[in-house]
């Protein structure tokens, strides 16, 4: 008999006990609730939801998301099962997304940088070149051979890598399994130039300076309207030069910017049209460019009224007869005959913060003045 109460006083204990813990877990889980989201403008590569306490979920567009832990705080996957958890302060970071480094200047987060994957004569940002030669940020190789130990060395929190890392996808996995996490920068991808910018807003919250990235992106944004209701006023035809940005590959294709890219959106702004609207693509390719035959290029360029060759690539070309020596029918093109052929500088790709300033440069080149610009250079 005595057993018996016994064994029933155990269970009642172990059912009490499982009822406790079940109501332990769903009060953990309801001391963490969603309270909003980044309001974001243009972007579509990313996503925002703000959590209690600080915490915060990021999702990115190519499937990945992440839970970004407080400074000192629990850690927590939010219920997001697969998420990658990043822990404040992200104070050492290995950047290998070139196009970055201007947003985490404008944030005066530089600090944060501790390792990079191009070389100090390859930027033409003046503070990340001098830190790279000062070696304040390691150059630890390329984003396709980085070195591990250096990474490891400086106690890496975070690597934030450019869309080129899909083509080397050991990296990454090797990265992951070191314990390093890997958020891939898709600003490319965004098809507005503003979507790109507003990239700005993600890393001001992984720095912890939402503020300044607020801040900065308004007056950008602000900038950006003014110039379009502008350059919209002081129209005074209809008619719209047509554009074609590109650059001849290494293995002889032309590599060409997709119709509906930012940069197509920005020469629109601009007041030209992007010559090579018509262009079939694959929708699945989220890529910002696509590699097109001469033929096809030919065919929808060689009346384009103005060309610009994308430096940022190979180097870019010097002058007319640089470009000719590409392939001899750049000579029959009305672009090249009539003089108005173009060729991008390094900071232009690398300046994102200044996109007010290059949609100007694209203004004033299809207006036929090219003085004063500071992102495009006419060749003669």
């Amino acid at each position: 008999m005595k057993r018996k109460i016994i064994f029933h006083v155990l269970l009642l204990c172990l059912l009490l006990l499982t009822a406790c813990g079940q109501q332990m877990t769903q009060t953990n889980e309801q001391k963490i609730q969603k309270t909003g989201s980044m309001e974001l403008e243009y972007a579509n590569q990313f996503q925002v939801d703000y959590y209690e306490g600080g915490y915060a979920h990021i999702m990115i567009e190519d499937g990945n998301d992440y839970v970004l832990i407080p400074e000192n705080a629990k850690d927590t996957d939010l219920g997001f099962a697969d998420a990658t958890l990043l822990h404040a302060p992200l104070d050492s970071v290995y950047l290998a997304a070139t196009a970055a480094m201007d947003l985490f200047r404008q944030l005066d987060a530089l600090d944060a940088i501790k390792a990079c994957s191009t070389k100090a004569q390859d930027y033409e940002i003046p503070e990340a070149r001098e830190r790279i030669e000062k070696n304040q940020i390691l150059y630890v190789g390329k984003y396709s051979a980085p070195e591990y130990e250096m990474l490891l060395g400086m106690d890496c929190r975070l690597a934030v890598e450019s869309t080129m890392i899909y083509h080397a996808p050991k990296v990454k996995e090797q990265l992951e399994e070191l314990g390093i996490p890997v958020l891939v920068e898709r600003s490319s991808y965004e098809s507005h130039p503003l979507g790109r910018l507003e990239w700005i807003k993600l890393y001001g919250l992984l720095m912890g300076k939402q503020d300044e990235a607020e801040h900065f992106f308004d007056a950008q944004a602000n900038a950006v309207r003014d110039l379009t209701k502008q350059l919209e006023e002081q129209k005074d035809t209809d008619s719209h030069p047509k554009v074609v940005v590109f650059y001849v590959s290494s293995n002889g294709y032309l590599n060409v910017r997709k119709p509906g890219d930012y940069l197509t959106k920005m020469i629109a702004i601009a007041g030209g049209e992007y010559a090579l609207a018509g262009l079939e693509i694959d929708e699945e390719n989220a890529l910002s460019t696509i590699n097109i035959t001469w033929e096809d290029f030919y065919k929808e360029a060689v009346d384009a009224d103005i060309l610009v060759y994308n430096g940022t690539i190979d180097g870019g070309v010097k002058d007319l007869d640089d470009l000719i020596s590409k392939n001899a029918l750049f000579a029959d093109f009305r672009a090249v005959r009539q003089g108005q052929v173009y060729c991008t500088n390094m900071n232009m790709f690398q300046e994102t913060g200044k996109i007010a300033e290059v949609i100007q440069d694209f203004h004033h080149i299809i207006e036929g003045n090219d003085s004063g610009c500071s992102y495009l250079k006419k060749l003669r």
